[in-house]
C-alpha cells in the first residue's frame, strides 16, 4: 500500500474517532442538562402538592376572599397541566402565575392576625419560601447546563453533525421578577412590593392530572 492509501486510512480513523468523541460529549451534556431539570421537576412538584394545604388552612379564616382562593387553584391546576407538556417556556409562564398568585393571597392575610398566628399556616409559608430558593437554584443550574450544551451544538465542526445524530436544542427555564419575588414575603411587613392587588383572580384550566417531565429531544 502506498503513502496516499495510509494517509486516508488515517484520515478515516482520525474521522471515527472524532464523531465518537462528539457523540459521547454530546450525550454527557444532554444527560446532564436531563438531570437539572428533573431536579426542578421534584421542587414544582413538592411546591404544587403544598397548595391544596395551604388553601385549606386559609379557606377557614378568609371566607370573604373567594376569588384570592380561587386563582390559587385555577392558577395551580394550570401549572400541573403545562407541568405535563414538558415544556420548559409553558411551564416558566404557568409557574409565574402561580407565584402571583400567591403573593396575593400571601398580601391578603396581612388583614387576618388570626390566621397569622396559626402555626399550620406559618409552617407552610415557611415550607413554601424553601421550596421557591430551591427552585430558583435548581432553575440556574439547569440554564446553565442549558447554555453550555445548546453553545456546543450551534458550534462548528459539531453544529454539522449535531442534527443528523439526533440532537436538538433544549429551551430555558425562564421566570420574571414576580416569580423571584415571592420568597421575600413577609408576615410581618405588610404585602410584598410589586404585587397584584389583593383578591385579583388568575385565569386557568380546571385540574387535571399529570406530572412534568424532561423536555423532549
Amino acid at each position: 500500500m502506498g503513502i496516499g492509501g495510509w494517509i486516508v486510512i488515517a484520515v478515516v480513523v482520525l474521522l471515527v474517532v472524532w464523531l465518537v468523541f462528539t457523540y459521547n460529549r454530546l450525550v454527557t451534556a444532554r444527560n446532564r442538562t436531563q438531570e437539572a431539570w428533573s431536579e426542578i421537576d421534584v421542587e414544582l412538584k413538592r411546591r404544587h402538592d403544598l397548595i391544596p394545604n395551604l388553601v385549606n388552612t386559609v379557606q377557614g379564616y378568609m371566607g370573604h376572599e373567594r376569588g384570592t382562593l380561587e386563582a390559587v387553584t385555577n392558577a395551580r391546576a394550570a401549572a400541573v397541566s403545562a407541568g405535563a407538556t414538558g415544556d420548559p417556556a409553558k411551564i416558566g409562564q404557568a409557574e409565574n402565575m402561580l407565584s402571583q398568585s400567591l403573593r396575593s393571597l400571601f398580601a391578603v392575610s396581612e388583614n387576618y392576625p388570626d390566621l397569622k398566628a396559626i402555626s399550620a399556616f406559618t409552617n407552610l409559608q415557611e415550607t413554601l419560601t424553601a421550596t421557591e430558593d430551591k427552585i430558583e437554584f435548581s432553575r440556574r443550574f439547569y440554564n446553565g447546563n442549558v447554555r453550555d450544551y445548546n453553545i456546543s451544538l450551534q458550534t462548528l465542526p459539531t453544529s454539522l453533525i449535531a442534527g443528523a445524530l439526533g440532537f436538538k436544542a433544549f429551551a430555558f427555564f425562564q421566570a420574571d421578577e414576580g416569580d423571584r419575588a415571592v420568597p421575600a414575603v413577609s408576615f410581618n411587613q405588610g404585602p410584598a412590593a410589586g404585587g397584584p392587588p389583593p383578591g385579583s383572580a388568575t385565569s386557568g384550566p380546571p385540574p387535571m392530572s399529570g406530572s412534568s417531565g424532561p423536555p423532549t429531544q
